[in-house]
């Protein structure tokens, strides 16, 4: 069983930054791929960055492309999200997911360990 806390939610104006971390109960370097989705209220939850177990593969949803930056660090079995020039429609709750495979994966159901969440508000 993996076990996933995020921490580093917060409040932030527009165009303001914000970094969330997981850290991981297992070795992450292990093979598990590592995601970040969020769910905005009353919006299912969607994917918003992934990154390959080693680090050299990472993939974005176009909505955050060029903002966000996924990044791991396996030593400390931690994955960050960097979030740049935030947008009000970025308040989400983040979860964090992981999964045991090779390849990055973007959907919901192909992620088996989940975090509990870290809400994001960004005020206009």
């Amino acid at each position: 069983q993996v076990q996933l806390v995020e921490s580093g939610g917060g409040l932030v104006q527009a165009g303001g930054s914000l970094r969330l971390s997981c850290v991981a109960s297992v070795r992450t370097s292990s093979n598990y791929v590592m995601g970040w989705f969020r769910q905005a209220p009353g919006k299912e939850r969607e994917f918003a960055a992934g990154i390959s177990w080693s680090g050299s593969n990472t993939y974005y949803a176009d909505s955050v492309k060029g903002r966000f930056t996924i990044s791991r660090d396996n030593a400390k079995n931690t994955v960050y999200l960097q979030m740049n020039n935030l947008r009000p429609e970025d308040t989400a709750v983040y979860y964090c997911a992981a999964d045991y495979r090779f390849q990055i994966a973007t959907t919901r159901s192909q992620y088996a360990y989940w975090g509990q969440g870290t809400q994001v508000t960004v005020s206009s």
